[in-house]
């Protein structure tokens, strides 16, 4: 039914086999400095509904190089609603989710964020109070979703569920080609680990040697 867009990604193939790193490396750079990819466990992702088994843990597979291919994806099964439980290996701040779908009747309409939440059923999913809900954009861009970040702030596991699409009922597959979050990460008893680093680039930061002069002298004047 949304085979007909797969025509338009196909070059984006070509992108991904033998050297992809190399040839995204200049737009990688910025989306990955909050990139929780590393922080995933993926082997414990979940998903309900899903017409194969492991889809969705593959979606969220991908890294951001592979984020426009438009295999694989998670197609849902006896209806249009998908449920996808991700939990972390540490504990989230979580500023923002990236989403993929298509300019299709089956692309989700509404996402409802459970944070911290076990979900093991529709009925369950229904029943739950959403930490945040969205509406969707029916698009083949990359949708950057920013959520309420003082109700993410201490998250260990996130369930994503997908209640509708934009059929209006005359679509039973709802398709997503690509899931990632963005945000910051820690480990029990350490402080937030992020883009911190980021100090180290400025050279000027490492001109003071001397130790006796290197709390504030000097600091003060701008410029």
């Amino acid at each position: 039914m949304s085979h007909h867009c797969h025509d338009e990604h196909d070059d984006h193939h070509h992108h991904h086999e033998g050297g992809a790193e190399h040839d995204h490396s200049d737009d990688i750079t910025p989306a990955v400095q909050f990139s929780l990819y590393q922080h995933i466990n993926f082997d414990e992702i979940t998903t309900l509904n899903e017409q194969v088994h492991g889809s969705g843990q593959a979606i969220i597979k991908k890294t951001w190089a592979e984020r426009l291919a438009t295999e694989p994806e998670v197609v849902s099964d006896a209806d249009e609603q998908l449920i996808i439980n991700v939990p972390f290996t540490a504990q989230i701040k979580l500023h923002s989710v990236l989403l993929r779908t298509s300019p299709s009747p089956s692309a989700p309409r509404t996402l409802r964020l459970l944070a911290n939440a076990d979900i093991h059923d529709f009925g369950q999913a229904e029943d739950s109070t959403p930490t945040q809900e969205f509406e969707l954009s029916q698009t083949s861009e990359i949708q950057e979703l920013p959520v309420k970040r003082a109700k993410f702030n201490a998250v260990q596991r996130l369930c994503l569920f997908f209640p509708d699409n934009f059929s209006q009922g005359e679509e039973d597959e709802t398709r997503i080609s690509y899931i990632g979050f963005k945000g910051e990460w820690m480990t029990l008893g350490q402080a937030p680990k992020n883009i911190v680093y980021e100090a180290a680039a400025r050279p000027t930061d490492h001109k003071v040697k001397g130790t006796a002069d290197a709390r504030g002298v000097g600091y003060n004047r701008q410029g």
